[in-house]
């Protein structure tokens, strides 16, 4: 049979044009008709909920403003002796603030009143007619939540008499003003400034906001002493006057006075009772550095990581056998790597080397390796002296070390022997828990004897921190109380320290046991703290070389009492020297010039 080759049936429709080519749709070309699709349902779902929220908010000032003119309308309706709020000046039937629901929308009406005395005829002592309340200022505020916050609408009344004359205050009566200033002695405004006085009928209980000035201005305040006042801001430390007391008969600020026709002045500014924005401050305690001992002293083995024909016994090491010894032995020691090394001090070493015998010390890294001659000069041929200084040995490079002791005779009937070694070292600082001290700000609130605003004993945690929230600006002096035990070794920020507002400081604080220890605090000539610096000092029975840590300050612990001289070299500077007694804890100060 013949098989029959026939073309492909494409029905007509789908019969592809000559000329054109066909194309599906591509993930690309859903992708961004998808993207295309959401930024414009975005921006009509945003134009949707604007104007859900045009509507809100237009509903909720319609209310508003009812609320105010009904209150208006009230006031209009009173008799002018009448105008005035509950706890006010001038005293009256209104409230000054009130919850107050329309059409399921919660809002706060705050109504302020007080007397106003017109520069026109003259103020206080100079009014021509004797009158310092010339008429009332209504002030009636209406707020409410809405989604993007807090809204606000205000107006503003003035009332006189219906025959425009003045009327007095009735009872003898001044003006009473309070200026609200920050740290830099500059107006804080919208502050909230309290007043109060029980004593008088009726009593006054004023609460109301300081203008663009920080300034308050109460006229028609009865003449009475006692006025408390009292100020605060919204993220802000607060200040108040204080009445006086058996323990602060001469407070400052006093509770105020107003005399007839007289305005009487309190101002909350610097040093004592001005307020600003709130500070933190974070208390670190450690234990200044201080030197240890690592020993060995062969009382068993268990610091010896590794020996050739070496014998530990009776407290001695020496080669193993008898006669006849080894010619050679060696031991190593376990890493020598204590926590929060400072630096490296001294090996040194006992023991007898009968003659024809040695003992050859050499110290390796934490990998076993040899440390190099550049780092520790005559490391490669090693050591035979009774000390080796290790001042020079990087602490960073080197943060363990071991000792490697070779014992060699030329007499096979005799061996040397090893007592003891031992590396000193400087450890710390070292995080102290549960450290008590004692802080007081500069601040007062009494004078003859002064009182302090801040005094207080306080406490680090376990792991030597204490974090202080809401500290107002103040200079902050920080004591260590003797009963502690301890005593401030140095601070890298000087006390008393300053707490700027709005600040975050943290003060770390170095304390000591020893009974007689010396710092030197190292500084350039502009007051600048010198790290670095190399400080040598030396007394009848004790020297000892140091560096400056980061805040310049070099301290040297439990050194015997006595005078000591000290040289301080430092790069960039001119050297400095001079003589420090050391009797308990001694601070000595010590100035470089630059070169």
């Amino acid at each position: 049979m013949n098989q029959i080759h026939q073309p492909p049936f494409f029905p007509e429709s789908r019969k592809p044009k000559a000329g054109s080519c066909s194309r599906g749709v591509t993930l690309i070309d859903t992708v961004v008709g998808s993207a295309l699709m959401l930024v414009v349902f975005l921006g009509i779902f945003a134009a949707f909920q604007l104007s859900i929220d045009v509507v809100t908010n237009n509903r909720a000032r319609a209310g508003a403003l009812a609320l105010m003119n009904e209150r208006m309308e009230y006031v209009r309706s009173l008799d002018y002796a009448s105008v005035g709020t509950v706890g006010g000046i001038p005293s009256g039937p209104i409230a000054q603030s009130e919850p107050v629901t329309l059409s399921g929308i919660p809002y706060t009406r705050r109504t302020t009143i007080q007397y106003a005395d017109d520069p026109e005829d003259g103020e206080n002592e100079a009014d021509e007619n004797g009158r310092i309340v010339d008429y009332k200022q209504v002030r009636i505020e209406m707020s409410w939540d809405s989604r993007t916050g807090e809204r606000r609408v205000l107006m503003v009344a003035r009332v006189e008499p219906l025959n425009g004359e003045e009327v007095d205050c009735g009872t003898p009566c001044g003006t009473l003003r309070i200026d609200v200033l920050n740290a830099t002695s500059e107006p804080v405004p919208n502050a909230r400034v309290e007043i109060v006085n029980d004593s008088i009928v009726p009593a006054v209980d004023i609460a109301t906001y300081a203008n663009d000035s920080g300034r308050v201005v109460i006229a028609g305040a009865p003449v009475a002493s006692g006025y408390e006042v009292s100020v605060s801001k919204a993220g802000y430390n607060s200040a108040q006057t204080y009445a006086s007391s058996p323990e602060n008969p001469n407070p400052t600020p006093a509770h105020a006075a107003v005399f007839q026709n007289q305005t009487t002045t309190v101002t909350f500014g610097s040093p004592d009772s001005g307020i600003d924005y709130l500070a933190g401050k974070t208390v670190r305690t450690f234990s200044a550095i201080d030197r240890e001992t690592w020993d060995e002293t062969f009382s068993g083995d268990g610091q010896v990581a590794s020996s050739t024909d070496i014998a530990v016994s009776a407290g001695v090491a020496r080669l193993s056998g008898s006669d006849p010894y080894p010619s050679w032995g060696e031991l190593e020691s376990v890493l020598i790597g204590p926590p929060y090394l400072a630096r490296w001090r001294e090996f040194s070493w006992s023991g007898s080397t009968p003659e024809d015998t040695s003992v050859i010390f050499r110290f390796l890294d934490a990998y076993g390796a040899p440390i190099p001659d550049a780092a520790l000069p005559g490391n490669a041929a090693g050591f035979s002296s009774p000390a080796v200084d290790l001042y020079g040995l990087s602490t960073s490079t080197y943060p363990a070390i071991a000792v490697r002791a070779t014992l060699s005779t030329g007499d096979a009937s005799t061996t040397p022997s090893v007592d003891s070694y031992d590396v000193l070292y400087d450890y710390g600082p070292v995080p102290l828990g549960n450290a008590a001290f004692d802080m007081r700000g500069a601040k007062r609130i009494g004078t003859d004897p002064i009182v302090y605003k801040y005094e207080k004993s306080l406490q680090t945690d376990a792991q030597g921190v204490l974090a202080l929230s809401n500290m107002e600006w103040d200079t902050y002096e920080i004591t260590i109380p003797a009963a502690s035990g301890y005593e401030l070794a140095y601070s890298c920020a000087p006390q008393a320290e300053y707490l700027p507002p709005n600040a975050a400081q943290s003060t770390s604080l170095y304390l000591t046991q020893a009974a007689h220890a010396l710092t030197i605090a190292v500084a350039g000539g502009s007051g600048e703290s010198v790290p670095g610096a190399t400080i040598a000092i030396s007394g009848p029975s004790y020297a000892a070389t140091s560096t400056s840590g980061s805040c310049g300050r070099a301290f040297f612990s439990d050194i015997p009492e006595g005078t000591y001289g000290y040289v301080v070299t430092a790069d960039g500077y001119a050297g400095g020297s001079g003589t420090a007694p050391v009797s308990g804890l001694t601070v000595e100060n010590v100035v470089l010039m630059p070169q």
